[in-house]
Formats: C-alpha cells, structure tokens, sequence
C-alpha cells in the first residue's frame, strides 16, 4: 500500500470513528511527509487538546508551524514539548532554530550549547552557532565555529562557503578563493561560490576570470541580478558594449522590474550609441522605488537626451 492509500484508509477510519487517536496521530505524521501542514496541523490540535502531556504531540506541532512560518506558535509548542520532556534533544535543537529565525540569538546560543554538552561531535550545532556569530558580525566566534564544524564533516559546503566569506571579509582574498573552490569541488553547481569568485577576480583585476564566473553563476541562476550588474559593469569597461546589450537583454527577461538595472541598461545602450537608451532611461523614471540613484539625476539626463 502507497503512502497516499494509506492517508486515505486513515482518513476513512477517523471518518467512522472521530476518537480513534492512534490513527489520528499517525494520519497527521503521514500528512507532514508530504507536505499537507494545514491538514496536518488540524489533527494535531485536536490531539493536543486531548492529550496535554503528550510532548511528542507538542513537538509535531512545532515541526508543522516551522514548515507555516507561525515561529512564535513554534516557539510556544517547542517550550511545551520540553516543559514535558525537559531532555528531547530533538526539541532543543528545533526550538534552537525558531530563536534563530526570531532572532533571539543569546537563547539559540544557550540551547545549542547545551547539545554540545551532550554531543561535542554534533557538526550541525556547531554550524548553527557559526551562523548566528555571522549574522552579529562576531566573525572570530563564527570563523572558529565553522572550523570545528568541517574538523568533523569536512564536506559541510556552506561552512566552506561561510569561512570563504569571512577570509574575503578580512581581506584574505587567496585564502577566500581557496574556500569558494572547495566548495565547488565539493558542490559543483553552487552559483554563489562562482559569483564570490567573480567578486575576488574584479577586486584583484582578473577581468577575465571575473567575466568567466559570472557566466558562469548566471548559467546556474539566471535570476541572479547582481551576477547581471556587475558584468554588465565589467563589460563596458571592456568597451565590449554588443556583448553587454546581450547581457542587458538577458537580464531584463529574466529579474523583476528594477530601477538600478532599467538605469544600467540605458547607460549601456548610450555608450553603444543605442537610440533605445532613451526608453530604459524612462523604464528608469518609472521603477523609480528601486533606483539607488537619485531620480532627480535621471530626469536631468532623460532632459538633455535629443
């Protein structure tokens, strides 16, 4: 029998008995897997109200509003789960997570803490705690987090990444072009290593190199924008303007509206001596919310256009 026929055998059994629990509870396990969380959530409540010291009923519960985005209800049935259950680490690290999304940092730190001393081998609590020390911009506390969490799971690709990003923070390019690459050995397919490379071969006049990595992260994610801006900047510079109108083109497809892009494209254009800069600089005027620049600047240009 598939998953999907037994959801709907346990659904018929609730059916004819609405107090039969056990099928209930397992119903609503059945309905999280594949992804039914409204669904899933109804049952859930129903048993929580029946069974008020069932802290696996209250971790679920937190597991469903996680997957909703209802943190603060997540928070609260996790709290309920180890109010229950004060040693489930499955429910501390979860509850962890929701602190970590309600940005309450010093309560993440303190649970993820409390796992190490159970676990000082456990690589996604270490992770966890470098992220947090990232987001606050403690970079020594993230960086040494993060070290310890490829010192037991060396092919941890966002940790790689993480400590890419705090070397280039500090100013270590070599170091960082060392860690964006490991991660591509590890990921190959990972656009953000390409597109933190790219970044490094600008700062350190590889135009080349920079040119071939935003390619290439722009062929991974085709909706990366900043990828488009930043070669469509590199481009001009190389006076190649055919092949940046291309890129331009390219961009304008695939990103939402914005200010900043309609802009560069008309600068691009003009350069090229494109009469059909003078419409990108009004697509400019019009997407104006998301123009860096100030729009006085652009109706100034768009008035001494002939």
């Amino acid at each position: 029998m598939s998953k999907l026929d037994r959801i709907e055998e346990l659904q018929n059994i609730i059916k004819e008995d609405s107090s039969n629990f056990q099928a209930r509870r397992k119903l609503a396990v059945l309905l999280m897997d594949f992804g039914f969380n409204e669904e899933a959530l109804q049952h859930l409540l129903y048993l929580s109200r029946n069974f008020k010291d069932d802290d696996g009923i209250f971790y679920n519960l937190g597991i469903v509003y996680e997957k909703l985005k209802e943190f603060h209800k997540a928070k609260d049935s996790y709290l309920k789960a180890l109010e229950i259950s004060p040693d489930s680490i499955d429910a501390i690290y979860n509850l962890g997570l929701v602190y970590m999304e309600l940005k309450e940092y010093p309560k993440a730190i303190e649970l993820f803490e409390k796992i190490l001393q159970e676990d000082s081998q456990d690589s996604n609590t270490y992770f966890n705690l470098g992220l947090i020390y990232f987001k606050t911009d403690d970079y020594i506390k993230a960086m040494e987090n993060f070290q310890m969490t490829i010192d037991i799971n060396d092919s941890d690709i966002y940790a790689h990444f993480y400590i890419g990003n705090i070397f280039k923070e500090f100013g270590d390019l070599d170091s960082a072009r060392e860690k964006f690459n490991k991660v591509l050995e590890l990921s190959p397919d990972y656009s953000w290593a390409y597109y933190n490379l790219a970044v490094i071969d600008n700062e350190t006049g590889n135009i080349q190199g920079a040119v071939e990595n935003l390619q290439k992260t722009i062929e991974l994610n085709p909706y990366d924008i900043e990828a488009y801006k930043i070669l469509i900047r590199v481009l001009l510079k190389l006076q190649d303007y055919e092949s940046a109108m291309n890129t331009v083109n390219e961009a304008v497809s695939q990103c939402e509206e914005t200010g900043d892009l309609d802009y560069l494209a008309y600068i691009t254009y003009k350069k090229a001596q494109n009469p059909d800069c003078r419409e990108y600089l009004e697509r400019a005027i019009k997407n104006h919310k998301t123009l860096s620049i100030p729009l006085s600047r652009v109706k100034d240009e768009l008035s001494k256009l002939k």
